[in-house]
């Protein structure tokens, strides 16, 4: 193989990655709304699970 070759093989390989790194990184920035969701929605559990649970008698 020629290094002409090679080194062409090489760039095309580089600015496939690259593509597909701004792929992914435009991908998580779409999803990051659900990020706040999902903490609200296991505070929320978390919520439940305290007002589910048994409290103790205090003795007067």
């Amino acid at each position: 193989m020629h290094p002409e070759t090679h080194l062409a093989l090489h760039h095309l390989r580089a600015a496939d990655l690259r593509a597909e790194a701004d792929a992914h990184r435009l991908a998580a920035e779409a999803r990051r709304p659900y990020a706040i969701r999902t903490r609200l929605g296991w505070t929320l559990v978390e919520v439940g699970l305290r007002l589910a649970a048994p409290r103790p008698v205090l003795a007067h």
